[in-house]
């Protein structure tokens, strides 16, 4: 089982992000949290990194569910969304599969909770 599921888009990072954002949005959720890692690596260790950005994406009430099953879950949310520049005009939109993330919980509830958010996150890189 494959821990991410991609897709590559001929458009720009920026344009990518933009279509990230709003596919997730469709599918009920918010950015929590947005890392430019390119940037970070920049200014930290002083190297270059092609554009990389980390999009930490929740649904609030998938997420709710999720914690009133299992109260550590909170340490896998939300759910990382990597856009990335793959080179030669093309740019990479990879996200977490929440039910492999969720195989190291024994709880089936949870895993079936996870099936939803991945159903959601397919639709949304189906969108893309």
């Amino acid at each position: 089982m494959s821990y991410y599921m991609g897709k590559t888009l001929s458009v720009t990072f920026d344009e990518a992000v933009n279509r990230t954002v709003e596919a997730l949005k469709r599918e009920g959720f918010g950015i929590l949290t947005e890392i430019d890692v390119s940037q970070t690596l920049k200014t930290k260790i002083g190297v270059e990194f092609p554009k990389y950005r980390i999009l930490g994406a929740c649904n609030p009430t998938l997420a709710y569910e999720a914690l009133k099953l299992e109260n550590k879950v909170g340490t896998m949310l939300p759910c990382n969304v990597v856009v990335r520049d793959a080179g030669s005009g093309q740019t990479e939109v990879a996200a977490i599969d929440p039910v492999a993330s969720m195989q190291a919980i024994d709880n089936p509830a949870l895993k079936q909770a996870a099936g939803q958010v991945r159903e959601k996150l397919e639709r949304a890189m189906a969108w893309l």
